[in-house]
């Protein structure tokens, strides 16, 4: 195992949704040692302008750099979205977004050709998934849907009930008139949201609907990634340590993180003032 190899992977979000990221790596590589960072203070970062988007991206970047990570998971659609071209020019590390690895494998699955992406308003005004879907398979037909009442349904704990069932229905009744058999869930808190998406989509779309999100396609490729580049800690080292960083602590944080992260958190959580850092470029000079 290279010197290299026993650094910290970095993790960052808007706020708490890339947690479900987190735990699918831990699950995948469970030596590693991980640093997150969420950037609860601007949260949420969907509906924020293209240019707002990557200078926080750059600056949590360049807050976790100073823990000289090996690597960088950019666990939030809407950052890999917009920030995932300028976050690789200026790191000489590995950077991971959550959108390529989850397409691919949607593309893949697909029986019918016909997907459907859920996701933050911005994520969908990017376009990103449907490029990458498009670039891998040009005869897909790709239907984007944006859900922005899903992220305060997913931090309230509303993961069933009549509301979430109305909410969803309102969100997906274009499915009706489809023949999607494959839905993305295009953003990091929607994974806890699972059941109640499956239960509208099947009772809408005409096939019944798998649905994939990012986290375990992350991990996947990050593992696979660091593997071929001999930047994975050996399976004999002691099981990783966990830190999380947090620009904002709100009320209730803990058991609202624990919602995302599918177990306790078993590391400190530290406050960090994120606009103490040096960008590490100006993203109108990059974008």
């Amino acid at each position: 195992m290279t010197e290299t190899a026993s650094a910290p992977i970095g993790i960052f979000d808007s706020g708490v949704g890339g947690l479900t990221v987190m735990n699918a790596i831990i699950d995948r590589l469970p030596h590693e040692n991980l640093i997150y960072l969420g950037d609860t203070a601007r949260v949420p970062y969907g509906n924020r302008g293209a240019e707002t988007i990557r200078r926080y991206a750059l600056n949590a970047a360049s807050l976790l750099s100073t823990h000289q990570i090996k690597a960088l998971v950019v666990a939030c659609n809407t950052a890999s979205a917009f920030a995932l071209d300028v976050l690789r020019q200026q790191l000489s590390i590995p950077v991971f977004g959550v959108i390529q690895p989850v397409a691919r494998r949607a593309a893949d699955y697909s029986e019918t050709g016909e997907i459907a992406v859920l996701g933050t308003r911005g994520t969908i005004r990017s376009n990103a998934y449907q490029r990458e879907l498009l670039n891998l398979q040009p005869d897909l037909n790709v239907h984007p849907i944006a859900c922005p009442l899903l992220v305060p349904l997913a931090e309230e704990g509303w993961l069933s009930g009549s509301v979430t069932d109305q909410v969803l229905a309102r969100y997906l009744q274009p499915l009706s008139s489809t023949e999607v058999d494959t839905v993305i869930l295009g953003c990091t808190h929607y994974p806890i949201l699972r059941d109640a998406i499956t239960g509208v989509a099947d009772g809408l779309a005409t096939p019944k609907t798998t649905l994939l999100d990012s986290a375990k396609a992350t991990a996947d490729a990050v593992a696979d990634s660091l593997a071929e580049t001999d930047l994975l800690r050996d399976d004999d080292e002691p099981v990783g340590s966990h830190r999380f960083l947090l620009t904002d602590v709100p009320d209730g944080f803990v058991d609202t993180a624990e919602l995302f992260f599918g177990r306790t958190l078993d590391g400190p959580c530290e406050h960090v003032d994120i606009t103490d850092t040096t960008p590490l470029a100006s993203p109108t000079t990059s974008s």
